[in-house]
C-alpha cells in the first residue's frame, strides 16, 4: 500500500482539498490529468483516486462517465466538498493595490459581484492552484487569486477575503476509486450504487427498464446518457441509486433491468455521504 491518493491539478486544488477531507491520513498526489489519476491507481503509484463528477452550478464534469467503465477502477466512496472563493494576494499587498485576478475561468463568474464592487479585472488561468504557484514565485503585487483557502496557506499568500463566491450552493461532488471494489455495507446514511448500462433495441426499452425501480420503492438519484463508440444511436446510460444490490429491492430492480438491456455493469457500491440531504 502506498498510502497515496491521487487527484487532478496542483497541490491546493479543490480536488486536493477533497483529498485531505476525506482521508486526511493519506498523501495527496497531484496529476496533470484524469488519465493520468486513474493510471497511478492503475499502475500502483496511488491506492486510490479522487475524481470530480459533477458541479451544482456547472453539472456534470465532461469526459468523467466515459472514463469511469473503462478505468478498470470501482468506486468505493464519494465525498462533497463546498467550493468557498478566497481572494489571495502576497503578503502586504492590498485590495486597492490589485489591477487584476487570475483564476480557473469557472471561478471568476462565480465572484463577480465582489470583483465588481472592487473595480477588479479577471483573468483565466489553467488552474487556480496554479495561478497561486505562479504569484507566489514571481512576488506579484498587482495580481491577486481566487482560489482555496488551502491553495493560499501552501503557497504562503495572505488572504483579503474570504468566502466570496456569489451564490452559497456551489458544491462539487466526488468519487474516490480503488481497483478493487468493496461491497462491504459501511457507513451510518445507508449505501449507494452506481452502474452504467445499454438498453436493448426494442420500442420503450429505456421505459421499461426504468419501470423496475419504481415499482419496487428504490430511490434513482441521477440518469445521464451519453454516446459511445462515435455512433448517434449507440447511447449509455449513468445511473446512481439508493440502496446496495443485496437488498432485496434493488436485486429485483437490478434483475428487471437486466432483461432489457445489452450491458450492465456496476461501478461501484459505497456509502450514501450525509451532505446529500
Amino acid at each position: 500500500m502506498t498510502q497515496r491518493i491521487a487527484f487532478q491539478g496542483e497541490l491546493g486544488a479543490y480536488s486536493h482539498e477533497a483529498c485531505r477531507d476525506a482521508r486526511p491520513d493519506m498523501e495527496a498526489l497531484p496529476c496533470a490529468s484524469f488519465d493520468e489519476v486513474i493510471n497511478a491507481v492503475r499502475t500502483n503509484k496511488a491506492d486510490l483516486a479522487m475524481l470530480p463528477v459533477e458541479n451544482t452550478t456547472y453539472g456534470r464534469v465532461a469526459d468523467i462517465h466515459r472514463m469511469l467503465p473503462e478505468s478498470g477502477l470501482r468506486i468505493v466512496d464519494e465525498a462533497f466538498v463546498r467550493v468557498h472563493i478566497s481572494l489571495m494576494a502576497m503578503p502586504g499587498v492590498q485590495i486597492e493595490d490589485l489591477e487584476l485576478v487570475r483564476a480557473h475561468p469557472v471561478l471568476i463568474p462565480q465572484a463577480g459581484d465582489f470583483l465588481n464592487r472592487y473595480g477588479i479585472k479577471g483573468e483565466a488561468a489553467a488552474d487556480s492552484a496554479g495561478a497561486a504557484i505562479d504569484v507566489a514565485k514571481a512576488q506579484e503585487t498587482k495580481i491577486g487569486v481566487l482560489a482555496s483557502d488551502l491553495a493560499a496557506e501552501i503557497n504562503g499568500l495572505h488572504i483579503l477575503a474570504r468566502h466570496i463566491e456569489d451564490h452559497a450552493h456551489n458544491t462539487t461532488r466526488f468519487l474516490i476509486m480503488s481497483r478493487e471494489a468493496d461491497h462491504v455495507r459501511r457507513g451510518d446514511h445507508g449505501m449507494m450504487t452506481t452502474f452504467v448500462f445499454q438498453v436493448r433495441n426494442i420500442p420503450s426499452a429505456l421505459y421499461k427498464a426504468m419501470g423496475g425501480f419504481a415499482t419496487n420503492g428504490v430511490n434513482m438519484t441521477k440518469l445521464e446518457s451519453y454516446m459511445v463508440g462515435g455512433s448517434f444511436s449507440a447511447t449509455q446510460f449513468y445511473a446512481d441509486i439508493e440502496g446496495h444490490p443485496d437488498d432485496p429491492a434493488v436485486q429485483r430492480a437490478l434483475d428487471e433491468l437486466d432483461y432489457f438491456t445489452d450491458m450492465l455493469e456496476i461501478l461501484g457500491t459505497y456509502p450514501r455521504d450525509p451532505r446529500r440531504d
